[in-house]
């Protein structure tokens, strides 16, 4: 009986080991795009560390010598100022009477309409569904003339403003975050909710659940990954918003933090290191609510981008 040598085979090496050892080399293309990746990431934080550098600075340092100079001194007198002079722990509140009802009220709306149009079939669900997506479609500063003249017409409850009118009302901006936010919020929780089972909904109808115990004790629960995106989205956006709160409110005192920021600025003066000041102030709540949230806000990032 004859026996044949085989030769002995030599385990697998895995596809980005080099041959014979040594570190592993990255592909030019791969180099290049790290680099571009990091070209962009500093140009973008460019702004922000510029405004740090410029609140650290007197502003008598600055228009001595300029604002391309060494500096000759830090301190944080800037943020003391800023903190005094514009009054903001009064309009940090306000922003927060704004923000918190304002998401609140977008996320149950929109989790009410993309309910009915992703778990019931009817003729005109699509039709509803890019209703409430087309409004997100038109700029803020086109709505401004019709709603600026509805919001002097439309009367409030006297419990819920001292005018009586949407305008010059906390109420009023609200309202308009609400109507304005709940397109892209329904398009996204209607999406989500597509991809849960329909024999959820099945067994929990034969079980008695009634379409309103479905939805607040079955699916609202189910979209918690959604809701925790959603929320970081919406706060950082209704906080940093300028725009409707200096169009619809006339009486300084109800503003918010981002519109009160032009009490720092001066009829005949202005000084940009206490405005760089008061602004990297502002932005400290929004960076708190990213923070806390970041791990639902990364993972839903993709949240609605999937075919219905």
């Amino acid at each position: 009986m004859t026996t044949t040598a085989t030769a002995p085979v030599s385990p697998a090496r895995p596809r980005d080991e080099p041959p014979y050892g040594g570190a592993v080399s990255k592909p030019p293309r791969q180099t290049g795009r790290h680099l571009m990746l990091a070209t962009i990431a500093l140009l973008w934080l460019l702004p922000l560390l510029w405004a740090v550098y410029t609140s650290l600075r007197p502003y008598a340092d600055t228009s001595k010598h300029g604002y391309l100079s060494w500096p000759r001194g830090i301190s944080l007198q800037n943020y003391t100022d800023a903190w005094n002079q514009s009054g903001m722990p009064h309009f940090f509140w306000n922003s927060v009477l704004i923000t918190v009802p304002s998401v609140l009220g977008t996320l149950l709306f929109s989790a009410a309409v993309a309910f009915f149009v992703s778990r019931f079939d009817f003729r005109w669900n699509i039709a509803l569904l890019m209703l409430f997506t087309a409004g997100n479609l038109l700029p803020a500063q086109v709505l401004i003339t019709p709603l600026y003249r509805l919001y002097l017409l439309v009367p409030l409850p006297a419990w819920m403003s001292d005018s009586l009118l949407l305008y010059n009302s906390t109420w009023g901006i609200i309202a308009i975050h609400i109507a304005y936010q709940c397109g892209f919020c329904t398009f996204v929780l209607s999406n989500y909710m597509k991809t849960i089972p329909g024999e959820i909904s099945e067994a929990a109808l034969v079980d008695g659940a009634q379409v309103w115990r479905q939805f607040f004790q079955i699916i609202l629960p189910l979209c918690r990954p959604a809701f925790a995106a959603l929320a970081t989205l919406e706060s950082i956006w209704i906080y940093n918003d300028f725009f409707w709160p200096l169009a619809l409110i006339e009486t300084g005192d109800k503003r918010p933090i981002t519109s009160a920021l032009a009490n720092l600025q001066g009829q005949y003066f202005t000084n940009p290191n206490l405005i760089a000041a008061g602004a990297l102030m502002t932005a400290v709540p929004t960076l708190l609510v990213y923070f806390a949230l970041q791990r639902q806000f990364i993972s839903g990032l993709t949240i609605g981008s999937g075919k219905g």
